[in-house]
């Protein structure tokens, strides 16, 4: 014989409070019922033991209270802290976030987008990802959709909260021409690298208008793999005066690289991140970066997705701007050639 269940219910409160199991729903939410009459159902809810069933109550609301926050790649330092602090923020507005993991595969991508909406979201974040992929208006036409780090054309999105390329790349590459490097090599994530991407756009333009000569490599965000990256520029015929990676955990990984050569750094090779993970004033010497607000900006990110959720209002724009942290990792471009002779002593 089929045992009950020992589960408290909507029904064992109303009995119990001699309610309908409407009024009780609507008492517990807060509505449509007296004051008095909300605080007796919760005493009794409380009495008895009732907890809400997060299934009848998505079924009831339509919502979960669950939020997809969907990383580029968490090999990236910054992206690992951004979306821990993500799920802190919602956190504190009552709502859980389901964080996962494309690392660096467009097709991963949308697999995990996908599988988000089957667990029905109620809002999906979109952290540094390839936003001009052809899934993303599909997608924000069923969730709302805010994505941070670029724009995404053609989707009708809640939010975007956008990088400044146009500034960060401007005071880079302005930097290293002030400094007389006139080869740099620039390494960014491979899944990233499109010829309309707003970073890449904003470096041909830059490095024209500066006579830089730059070159792009397409590398993992973990260091191992920069590393081997890194090794492989510099083992080329004529290779660059300074490095500039568009993430810091890849400028770790061209310092693993110049000590294996026993390259000096700025003397012999300067290199510049581009988000000022905490990692990079402890390195020997301080890594040269840019900081981007990450406070302002998860507060806005979430604040804007719950807005979409609530209320279903789509958000303004927003441009955030880096601030340059320059430290001891880049100085004035090396004489030709020295390099090559001290590599060939190793």
């Amino acid at each position: 014989m089929r045992q009950r269940s020992n589960r408290i219910t909507l029904r064992d409160v109303a009995s119990e409070s001699g309610l309908s199991t409407a009024a009780v729903s609507y008492a517990l939410r807060g509505l449509h019922v007296p004051l008095e009459t909300q605080q007796r159902v919760r005493d009794v809810a409380d009495r008895l033991g009732y907890q809400v069933d997060p299934i009848a109550r998505a079924l009831a609301s339509g919502r979960t209270g669950y939020v997809g926050v969907l990383c580029g790649s968490l090999q990236d330092s910054w992206q690992q802290d951004v979306a821990a602090a993500l799920g802190r923020e919602l956190l504190e507005t009552g709502r859980h976030a389901l964080i996962v993991d494309a690392s660096n595969r467009p097709e991963l991508e949308r697999e995990l987008a996908g599988q988000l909406l089957d667990q029905r979201v109620d809002a999906l974040i979109a952290l540094w990802v390839d936003t001009r992929a052809a899934h993303w208006p599909a997608i924000a036409k069923r969730v709302p959709l805010v994505s941070i780090g670029d724009s995404v054309p053609g989707a009708a999105t809640a939010a975007e909260l956008v990088f400044d390329n146009d500034a960060g790349v401007g005071a880079a590459l302005g930097r290293l021409a002030d400094d007389g490097h006139r080869h740099v090599a620039v390494l960014t994530p491979a899944s990233r690298n499109a010829p309309d991407h707003p970073a890449e756009i904003a470096l041909r333009r830059v490095s024209a208008e500066l006579g830089v000569r730059v070159d792009l490599h397409l590398t993992p965000y973990e260091v191992d793999a920069a590393e081997q990256v890194a090794i492989e520029v510099l083992a080329g015929p004529t290779p660059p005066t300074a490095f500039f990676c568009l993430a810091d955990s890849m400028a770790f990984g061209v310092y693993a690289a110049a000590g294996k050569l026993g390259l000096g750094i700025p003397g012999e090779l300067s290199v510049l991140g581009y988000d000022d993970h905490p990692v990079s004033r402890l390195l020997s010497p301080p890594l040269s970066t840019f900081s981007w607000p990450v406070e302002p900006l998860v507060a806005h990110a979430v604040e804007r997705t719950v807005r979409a959720i609530d209320e279903g209002r789509r958000s303004r724009r927003k441009v955030l701007e880096p601030a340059a942290v320059f430290r001891d990792s880049i100085g004035p471009a090396r004489v030709a050639g020295a390099t090559r002779r001290r590599r060939g002593r190793i």
